[in-house]
């Protein structure tokens, strides 16, 4: 069911956002809050957003040779699987892909308190709760942004990870859900969820339409509300504010960071991968400190992690699929893409396709 401006959660969720408006301040944090808070020196100006099917370890283990600099996220889990499946394969990682962030799916704060503890135990660096995502199987579990609609559930979630953890927690979160879209419901949220001590939110800058729009195109139809982040960063200038959605260039990123703490690039960092060694260069490096590594450094420095896995069982197209994007714009990109494409499935292929597919571009 939509949910209706007239809902009365809706308008429960107004007053209490003017009534915060006309305070104008943030709870201090106490005992344990402001302990924890000496973990959130996480650098969160530039990340890459977590992506189902896409940010897996193999994606993850291509983008750091390319940018040893941006936080990296994991695809969504949810709790359940950690706590009822093969946690090895739904955690596991490779040292070389820090500072990464687990993302988590859920709505139990015992399960996500418990999934968190175990998660820690892998090394993470942060824990992130996914408010933002409006997929039907997402919202027949009862997580993702039909959450929005219930900030005091979301906040105990948070409290109960917060407490289970020494990490920092964090939100990713829509603008808002249907027609619960104005800047007032996104800070009464913001606002309910932060009392349980959560400091970083990162906000896609759009809201979520639950039923009507598929996942792909609630990245796309409703409009970007820039505007709505930035207004909440200066409303509430105790929290880390990440905005997410649209950022196709270095100088979107340099606009965006005149009001916000940090920005999560999404799909531009997939399609165009190499893009990143931009991004690094910018962000993270000193002038004359590093020199930018070509497209076939990069295939080269990715050989020995594709052998590896092959050797354990991977299939080369499981990896291939993520470097279509490297040559991207280049000379010869449609030749990199189809030799890739026509031969990284074949059952026995190996590191040679990688290297006949750099020949043939």
């Amino acid at each position: 069911m939509r949910v209706r401006r007239h809902d009365p959660k809706c308008a429960e969720q107004e007053s209490r956002a003017n009534r915060v408006q006309k305070q104008h301040i943030m709870r201090p944090l106490t005992g344990m809050n402001a302990a924890k808070t000496k973990h959130l020196s996480l650098d969160r100006r530039i990340s890459v957003a977590p992506m189902m099917d896409w940010t897996d370890r193999h994606c993850r283990n291509f983008m750091r040779l390319i940018s040893p600099g941006v936080l990296l996220y994991t695809e969504m889990v949810t709790a359940a699987a950690i706590l009822h499946g093969d946690r090895r394969h739904l955690l596991h990682f490779f040292p070389d892909e820090k500072p990464l962030a687990l993302q988590l799916g859920g709505s139990d704060p015992a399960e996500l308190a418990e999934a968190s503890t175990i998660a820690e135990q892998y090394g993470y660096d942060e824990i992130n709760l996914n408010i933002g995502c409006p997929s039907d199987r997402v919202q027949s579990g009862r997580f993702g942004a039909c959450l929005m609609i219930d900030p005091a559930l979301v906040a105990r979630c948070v409290k109960a990870m917060r407490e289970a953890v020494d990490l920092p927690v964090t939100v990713k979160t829509r603008t808002g859900i249907d027609d619960c879209d104005d800047y007032e419901f996104l800070a009464s949220f913001v606002t309910t969820v932060a009392e349980s001590g959560c400091r970083v939110f990162i906000v896609h800058a759009r809201k979520a339409i639950l039923e009507g729009l598929s996942p792909k195109e609630n990245r796309a139809v409703p409009p970007l509300r820039y505007d709505y982040v930035y207004r909440l960063k200066d409303d509430n200038p105790g929290l880390e504010i990440v905005l997410n959605g649209g950022v196709q260039s270095l100088d979107d990123i340099d606009d965006h960071l005149q009001h916000v703490d940090g920005v999560m690039i999404g799909r531009h960092a997939y399609h165009d991968p190499y893009w990143l060694v931009e991004v690094e260069n910018r962000y993270f490096r000193q002038a004359g400190d590093w020199v930018r590594p070509t497209r076939e450094q990069i295939l080269e420095g990715y050989l020995p992690y594709v052998e590896a896995r092959l050797a354990e069982g991977a299939r080369l197209k499981e990896m291939a699929r993520h470097m279509l994007g490297l040559y991207t714009a280049q000379p010869g990109a449609r030749r990199w893409r189809r030799y890739l494409s026509e031969h990284a499935h074949l059952p026995e292929a190996g590191v040679d396709v990688i290297r006949s597919a750099m020949v043939a571009s």
